[in-house]
């Protein structure tokens, strides 16, 4: 759902989302990630604060972004989770119909998560 919304996002949203879902990983996973797309977007912004710009994202395909996705969830899933407040916020983005079920999906599986545990933590607490 990502790689779809990343496709049907305009310049500079997917240039964010690139940034937020590259944030929590190391250089050694990016190199591992995409043939090293997403390393090359990284070493270009060593020593700096990550910036990804237009031009660095015409080799990032939809296939990508996948392998992207699942590596950040893997590491944060608060960094995926974090995605609902940046396409939420974006205007571009709240009329695309793929950013809005992504958005829907995403704050599901946060509640399911928070409700989980609590859920087995009552649990134990009963007799």
């Amino acid at each position: 759902m990502v790689a779809q919304v990343y496709e049907a996002a305009p310049a500079e949203e997917r240039c964010h989302l690139v940034e937020t879902l590259l944030r929590p990983l190391g250089v050694l996973s990016l190199v591992a990630i995409a043939h090293g797309v997403f390393a090359k977007i990284r070493f270009r912004s060593a020593g700096h604060e990550l910036k990804v710009r237009v031009d660095d994202l015409r080799n990032v395909s939809a296939a990508d972004m996948m392998a992207l996705v699942h590596h950040a969830q893997q590491v944060s899933i608060e960094t995926v989770d974090s995605l609902v407040q940046q396409l939420s916020s974006s205007g571009s983005m709240t009329s695309s119909a793929a950013a809005i079920v992504l958005v829907g999906l995403l704050v599901q599986r946060a509640r399911a998560r928070r409700t989980t545990p609590m859920q087995a933590r009552d649990a134990s607490l009963d007799p």
